[in-house]
């Protein structure tokens, strides 16, 4: 069984993680980054002494970038291996677990990569580099991995509706806790993760109990629906159709169309690239 590497875990002490995040050559989120993350959540649920996880990109144009489409909706053939079906299992994980989570934004948090950012407990991001879309409405699609129910808790349903139709960033919304300048961001996160860090284990968990019991959190069952409907969605003709023009584009594969994608969606400037 061969295992690919997407995260490395740097283990800044027994309290803090850093987990970098890098699957060149566009950071798309494919089955084995979904296999690591899984592997990843079980280490994170096991360690008795960590407090809180900051996750971060080796890429600074992408943070996260959408689903890796061409590869499908297979499990991967290493330990983690698993449907995406079962995305709505590690999301839930991730926002009950003891342990904190901070998506550090740097680059375009597209799609499931924004979906990923906005289950993380908070979210900072370079005020210069990083770039929110929620683009499949803008596709013939929809959201299925929570970006509705997460963006709904976090900003109300008329900001939510924006967000979601208008297949934008709707930036200055309340989705992200700070907007730092991109030459602070590091020491930033890295500051607020080791002060955090040093603070009574028991204390944070119950804490974040607290905050999400009364903030709205969707329940996993929230997600399972919004994951099923999708499925459902990406059979319509009208997706066919606009799947055939994003892939003769350069869907997932042509770095100048994935850094200039909303442009290129929001004219329909769908056409082959040269």
């Amino acid at each position: 069984m061969a295992v690919t590497n997407r995260l490395s875990v740097i283990r800044q002490s027994p309290f803090y993680w850093r987990v970098v995040i890098d699957n060149p050559p566009l950071n798309l989120f494919d089955p084995e980054m979904f296999a690591e993350l899984n592997v990843l959540m079980d280490e994170i649920e096991h360690d008795t002494d960590l407090k809180i996880v900051v996750f971060e990109s080796g890429d600074e144009d992408f943070f996260v970038n959408h689903h890796d489409l061409e590869r499908g909706h297979g499990a991967a053939d290493q330990p983690g291996g698993a449907s995406f079906d079962h995305w709505p299992t590690f999301v839930t994980r991730l926002a009950q677990s003891s342990v904190l989570s901070v998506a550090k934004v740097r680059g375009r948090a597209r799609a499931q990569g924004f979906e990923f950012a906005l289950a993380c407990d908070m979210r900072f991001a370079s005020r210069e580099r990083a770039v929110f879309s929620l683009m499949e409405v803008a596709g013939s699609s929809v959201p299925g991995g929570g970006g509705v129910e997460w963006l709904a808790a976090l900003v109300g349903r008329s900001r939510t509706l924006e967000v979601v139709l208008g297949a934008d960033i709707a930036e200055r919304y309340g989705w992200i806790n700070r907007s730092v300048p991109d030459s602070e961001l590091d020491a930033f996160a890295d500051a607020f993760a080791e002060r955090v860090s040093r603070f009574e284990k028991r204390a944070l968990e119950l804490g974040k109990k607290l905050v999400n019991a009364r903030a709205g959190v969707p329940s996993e069952g929230d997600l399972w629906i919004s994951n099923h409907v999708l499925a459902g969605v990406d059979a319509w003709p009208e997706a066919q159709a606009m799947l055939t023009k994003l892939n003769a584009a350069g869907f997932g594969k042509d770095k100048e169309f994935e850094l200039n994608m909303a442009e290129r969606l929001g004219r329909h400037q769908l056409v082959e690239a040269d």
